[in-house]
């Protein structure tokens, strides 16, 4: 059995789960989901960064200890996946005992193999990205490219990660592993960076106390990099004295914003090629999710609260939007007239319109009895074709072609109904024909949109009388045609997307 450990982001708890966050977790639910369906042993990761100058800010501007302010918000983001039908198998928190046990392991690797040195860092630095930088990099006024804040100057003695000294083999890494960032132009930026010259950058700091000491210098703690980005080996057991989890997972697969490919895609690999571990097996690396324009941002003050989207168009409503609205690896601009446009047009109209239609006529014609579909059925090949191209865009992580090659199977369904009116027809062996054809087709298109819409597919799943959980089905086999037996009962039901 093939494993696929998948993993989003950490996400940094000074505010509350928004747009942009719920982005990226739904598609890397989806993905997990496809993966499953294909027989992967799939373990999907999620969780939340915890340490850092802002959360002691924000701890200190609430009137709170730091510990006990992550620990207010940290579970808002459990509760929101678990609103969303996110189907993480597990969440990692930085605060945690595992966490800090694999940040000291990852540390110490680095620092006996000589690539953490004492240094005294003279420099600006945006608070709000965790980052320094040079003039050249800033826009005038000393102001953050992305944040749009004045960066602060920092004078102070850090132990420095020396990635000056792995240029080449960054590059002769990746020369290694073609096609390991996706989209290929976000991999041109990578290698641009790696090739632009390489900075040496702080691990630790003396000035905060909210982090994981080092473990050779109690003095310093952990700076950001060394401590969000372990997460992904802490989370599978890096640091304890069992390695099993960690020898059947990783490498991992990462899904990142393009805003942190230089810290995912530059600084990371070269750390674990310092500590003697190989590299992810790959990046996905999406655009923004802007809203008015804007990354969202509780500076810009235009977030956008997913739970508040649920209220309105229902968790797999919602799902669909994020996930076919917009090509991965592009930015994308929420409206909410966008979201009800393409509710109504392809959750209402179509996929909800088809389920309809289908129970209806086969109440009215069938006696509520599903009928067989034939072997030759001209629907045949555009289910082979759905399948093709539906595993292709999950593969190649662009979940909106891959819903889009779905609901070409039920744009087909729909216009092989509208062509033989089964509804003006007397009940008969020509009716059964086509109802056999339109509900095997329902069969598959409820296994092909289970990644994006779950709860959706199984009922429709249940509603033409199939038994069981829809999830436990198996791809490719799975999606042939002829998979629906026949006399089963079909159900009516209430519409699956009123109209908005």
């Amino acid at each position: 059995m093939t494993t696929y450990y998948l993993t989003t982001p950490i996400y940094y708890v000074t505010a509350k789960p928004h747009l942009g966050h719920a982005y990226t977790t739904i598609i890397g639910d989806a993905l997990a989901r496809w993966h499953r369906l294909l027989g992967d042993d799939v373990h999907f990761l999620t969780g939340t960064d915890e340490h850092g100058q802002k959360v002691q800010d924000y701890a200190d501007a609430a009137g709170k200890s730091a510990q006990d302010f992550v620990d207010e918000i940290a579970p808002l983001y459990e509760q929101a996946w678990q609103r969303l039908n996110i189907s993480n198998d597990d969440f990692i928190r930085t605060t945690e005992t595992r966490h800090k046990l694999g940040v000291a392991e990852l540390l110490q690797r680095c620092y006996d193999a000589g690539d953490i040195e004492l240094d005294v860092y003279k420099g600006k630095y945006c608070v709000a990205c965790e980052e320094y930088y040079t003039d050249d990099e800033l826009d005038p006024g000393d102001l953050c490219k992305i944040h749009k804040r004045p960066v602060e100057y920092y004078e102070e003695e850090n132990y420095f990660f020396r990635l000056s000294r792995f240029e080449q083999r960054l590059l002769d890494w990746y020369a290694a592993h073609p096609g390991v960032i996706i989209p290929e132009f976000r991999a041109n930026e990578a290698l641009g960076l790696i090739r632009g010259g390489l900075r040496d950058f702080s691990v630790s700091r003396t000035s905060l106390k909210w982090g994981i000491p080092l473990p050779w210098d109690a003095k310093h703690v952990a700076y950001v990099w060394f401590d969000a980005l372990a997460n992904y080996i802490t989370a599978i057991g890096f640091g304890s004295d069992d390695t099993t989890e960690f020898d059947k997972w990783w490498p991992a697969r990462h899904l990142i914003g393009k805003d942190i490919i230089r810290h995912h895609c530059v600084y990371w690999p070269a750390m674990l090629i310092s500590a003697g571990i190989e590299p992810p097996a790959g990046w996905a690396v999406g655009g923004w999710l802007l809203s008015g324009g804007e990354k969202m941002s509780k500076t810009s003050g235009n977030v956008v609260n997913p739970l508040d989207l649920i209220d309105d168009i229902g968790v797999d409503g919602f799902r669909y939007y994020v996930l076919a609205e917009t090509t991965y690896g592009q930015d994308g601009d929420f409206t909410y007239e966008g979201l009800i446009g393409r509710y109504n047009s392809d959750l209402a109209n179509n996929l909800g319109n088809l389920l309809s239609r289908v129970a209806t006529v086969v109440d009215k014609k069938c006696g509520g009895i599903g009928p067989a579909p034939r072997a030759d059925s001209p629907l045949a090949t555009a289910a082979a074709t759905a399948y093709e191209a539906t595993a292709e865009g999950w593969v190649t992580v662009q979940p909106s072609r891959a819903l889009d090659a779905t609901w070409q199977l039920i744009r087909a369904t729909n216009a092989y109904l509208e062509s033989n009116e089964p509804w003006k027809a007397e009940p008969g062996p020509a009716v059964d024909t086509v109802m056999g054809d339109a509900l095997e087709a329902l069969r598959i298109v409820a296994i092909l949109a289970s990644p994006a819409v779950p709860a959706t597919s199984q009922i429709v799943w249940e509603r033409i009388g199939l038994s069981g959980d829809i999830n436990d089905q198996r791809l490719p086999v799975a999606a042939q045609w002829g998979g629906y037996p026949g006399g089963l009962s079909v159900t009516k039901g209430e519409p699956l997307f009123p109209r908005r």
